[in-house]
């Protein structure tokens, strides 16, 4: 959810703050009896498409064109081999799950459809760089979550941050769609890694305690009592539900304290890295422990450039090993601290972590020198929430370039998650047309749960 500004804040009439929304019905209910291992996801996401090859699937016995530019380093699990930059995550990779059969049930190839399709599950109707959003386009993971299993009162059940991602346009995937804005994350772009960072949304005033933001809310609903507007407009109701959303985060002690990273000792700042990227993985684990149930960390905004995505084509006289020399040890270090610091606060447990990109690379490195865009084979990374510990599922050929063992989609992953949280991945809701939908249209990766 977008919530409004301070000013805004304090206008009379919940019909001041947000724009209209349609709120669609379930045509059928979660399965409360469903047992849930996780009570939130952390979903890093890695923009531009980390090749296998240089992460968690590394080939040292194909020609060199495959083989690539690093070596491979042995890990605390026997047998199991990473790439030499990843050398914090090889010491703990006894926590994680390693996938190495992803693959895209249709071949995606494009960042904009095969981004909209890592952050939905959904196959996207085209593979087109100029895919746009649109109200027919499926919801984000953490908007069906906040439909079907929204977090207590004053938190927010999805947050995403600190980039609306992008390659020419914005990717579709990233907002509620057709489940209306009231399911939208709440976002914010601020950097947390800033000295002075904060987010002004969550703040109040001066001179407004929660209190008299409470008593000037039991106004307006005074006011809005009088007006038959709320009895006939589904798009009132909703402005209202969002700004009583918006209301009740500002008047939460818990979930306003998450953003303040100076309650953080700095040597666990430290721990992180002083980087965007780091102090993100830091706050989602403060948004955890604030029960905020499904949180997106974008790597970057762009897939390359001086923004850091995982774009490493060779084009332009670019640098792929300089490019990677910079990600492999930010994900090293962001990884492996975000995984054992939830573990240390006895929230792994019940904290799925997954780490994915939208497609993975090439086997060959190409005559630029780098790899380009290979949806037919590529790695994911989960742990905690249920998920077994130093386990690799799934086996590519001996060129890395298809699963030779083990099925994982988008959508598989999907339901994976859903299943963790207790939803049943077979739930269906309806899109502005009233046509159904089931939230995901794989299976549970049953081999990935302990």
């Amino acid at each position: 959810m977008f919530l409004p500004s301070r000013r805004s804040a304090l206008r009379v009439g919940g019909g001041a703050l947000l724009g209209g929304l349609s709120l669609p019905h379930l045509l059928a209910a979660p399965d409360k009896s469903r047992k849930a291992t996780a009570k939130a996801v952390i979903f890093l996401h890695q923009w531009g498409g980390p090749g296998q090859h240089e992460t968690f699937d590394m080939k040292p016995d194909a020609p060199e064109n495959v083989r690539g530019w690093f070596k491979p380093k042995p890990t605390v699990v026997p047998g199991l081999q990473i790439c030499e930059k990843l050398p914090k995550i090889a010491a703990m990779i006894d926590r994680l799950t390693v996938v190495r059969c992803m693959a895209h049930t249709t071949r995606m190839a494009n960042h904009a459809s095969a981004g909209y399709y890592s952050l939905t599950g959904v196959v996207p109707p085209t593979d087109d760089q100029r895919l746009r959003d649109t109200i027919e386009l499926f919801p984000a993971y953490g908007s069906i979550v906040s439909k079907l299993a929204p977090a207590r009162p004053g938190t927010a059940t999805f947050v995403s941050f600190p980039h609306v991602i992008a390659d020419g346009s914005v990717t579709p995937g990233q907002q509620a769609s057709f489940l209306g804005k009231a399911h939208n994350p709440l976002f914010f772009a601020d950097d947390p890694s800033r000295p002075d960072f904060r987010l002004p949304e969550l703040s109040l005033p001066d001179g407004v305690t929660p209190e008299r933001l409470q008593n000037r809310t039991a106004i307006m609903k005074l006011i809005d009592a009088q007006s038959d507007l709320l009895e006939k407009s589904a798009t009132a109701r909703g402005m209202d539900e969002s700004f009583q959303k918006a209301v009740s985060m500002l008047t939460s002690p818990k979930f306003r304290g998450a953003f303040d990273l100076s309650l953080e000792p700095e040597a666990n700042r430290d721990r992180y890295g002083r980087t965007t990227y780091g102090q993100s993985c830091l706050l989602a684990r403060r948004l955890v422990e604030a029960g905020a149930k499904f949180i997106n960390v974008y790597l970057a905004q762009y897939i390359g450039g001086a923004k850091n995505g995982w774009d490493y084509h060779g084009f332009n006289k670019e640098d792929p090993v300089a490019r990677l020399n910079e990600l492999l040890p930010l994900t090293d270090q962001t990884l492996s601290t975000l995984v054992l610091d939830l573990e240390e606060r006895g929230l792994l447990d019940t904290t799925l972590v997954v780490w994915v990109g939208e497609f993975g690379r090439t086997p060959r490195i190409s005559a630029n020198g780098g790899r380009d865009h290979w949806p037919q084979c590529y790695n994911a990374v989960l742990a905690g929430g249920g998920v077994k510990r130093g386990h690799v599922y799934g086996a590519s050929d001996k060129l890395g370039a298809f699963p030779t063992a083990g099925q994982a989609s988008p959508e598989d992953l999907a339901a994976t998650m859903f299943s963790a949280l207790g939803i049943d991945p077979e739930t269906e809701i309806r899109d502005a047309l009233n046509r159904p939908h089931p939230i995901s249209r794989g299976k549970v990766i049953a081999d990935v749960m302990a």
